[in-house]
């Protein structure tokens, strides 16, 4: 391993822009870290909410970004068993997350600890996934697993998990909803994505093939979105509904939602009319449905979707990939916050 290597940091944290290469000294490795080459990094809204100054929760000052890396291991501390060099390995988004429900964010990177945009980075053996050695997928779409891969995972098997025939419905076509897609058609249900772009859903339906496409804005009114999906599905409802739009398609996504069915609360930025809020808690009652907030999810999770994605060979919504370079990161950063791809954008370093 070089003495010197390349970050990237957000001394300031108010524009893309504000993003500073840095030549920095190799970090310690302790006798429980594994010192990583990271090959690739994927991009969430959350790290254009973190370079903004926009996130809502505690983030560090002089931040190495990112919160998505996979890589290889050069070495391994002396206490370490389970991993050896030359394993490609996923990093879990918190590093101290392992089981159960999340008991803060102070251990999650790219956030209140330094992230992944950096040629090497070290972490604790205990919060690496080991990649199977037969998995096809590219050092890309493994990084793209750590958040929107685990969000989407979680909303499909964290709680009640969906059976084959069952119906899957996932809101736009970003990261996580086509995540969410691929699993969902992998593990045998009916799809269906909504999106307000038509050549977005045209896009989607020739790639990753779901069953059905809603332009949810050919139903700005009463009947809206949720009648056309009940028309698709039948009356007895979507059994899993991925939210990603936030508050503002609250009402529509508890209409459309299958009595005892899941809603999985991914999303919060929508607009909405406070006048205009509906009776939640009674909708929800009424259709005795489980409405849930995913906070990403533990350690264990990537392994299995790891293991997961590896057996059935799946291609995960890799889009757009720059290069490791301040300029290309930046023009990664802006690329997203234009919102008018699919899928996902990542950075490669080889």
């Amino acid at each position: 391993m070089a003495p010197k290597f390349l970050v990237f940091r957000f001394p300031k944290r108010t524009s893309f822009d504000d993003l500073v290469e840095c030549e920095e000294a190799t970090p310690e490795v302790g006798r429980h870290d594994v010192p990583i080459k990271i090959r690739a990094v994927a991009l969430n809204s959350r790290d254009l909410q973190v370079a903004t100054g926009q996130y809502p929760f505690p983030v560090t000052d002089n931040l190495i970004p990112c919160s998505d890396g996979a890589g290889d291991i050069v070495a391994v501390g002396e206490g370490v068993g389970n991993l050896t060099q030359g394993d490609r390995v996923a990093i879990s988004f918190n590093t101290r997350y392992f089981y159960g429900a999340q008991k803060s964010w102070l251990t999650c990177q790219g956030g209140y600890i330094d992230g992944p945009l950096a040629e090497y980075v070290v972490r604790p053996a205990a919060s690496v996934v080991k990649v199977p050695t037969s998995a096809r997928q590219s050092y890309a779409e493994l990084a793209s697993l750590v958040c929107a891969g685990v969000t989407a995972w979680n909303g499909l098997f964290g709680n009640v998990p969906p059976k084959p025939g069952q119906n899957v419905l996932v809101q736009g076509t970003g990261g996580v909803a086509l995540t969410a897609l691929a699993i969902a058609k992998a593990a045998g249900a009916t799809t269906i994505v909504t999106s307000s772009s038509d050549a977005k859903l045209a896009a989607v339906k020739a790639k990753y093939s779901p069953d059905h496409c809603i332009n949810y804005t050919e139903y700005p009114a009463y009947p809206a979105w949720a009648d056309r999906a009940l028309e698709l599905v039948g009356e007895q409802g979507i059994d899993h509904i991925i939210k990603i739009g936030g508050v503002g398609t609250i009402e529509q996504t508890l209409r459309a939602i299958a009595y005892g069915g899941v809603i999985s609360v991914i999303g919060y930025l929508a607009q909405y009319d406070a006048a205009k809020m509906p009776n939640v808690p009674l909708l929800a009652l009424g259709k005795a449905a489980v409405v849930r907030g995913i906070l990403i999810g533990p350690k264990y999770m990537l392994e299995d979707l790891v293991t997961f994605v590896d057996r059935v060979r799946l291609q995960l919504p890799v889009e757009k990939v720059f290069r490791f370079t301040r300029e290309e990161v930046v023009a990664a950063y802006k690329e997203l916050a234009l919102g008018e791809g699919i899928g996902k954008i990542c950075i490669t370093l080889s």
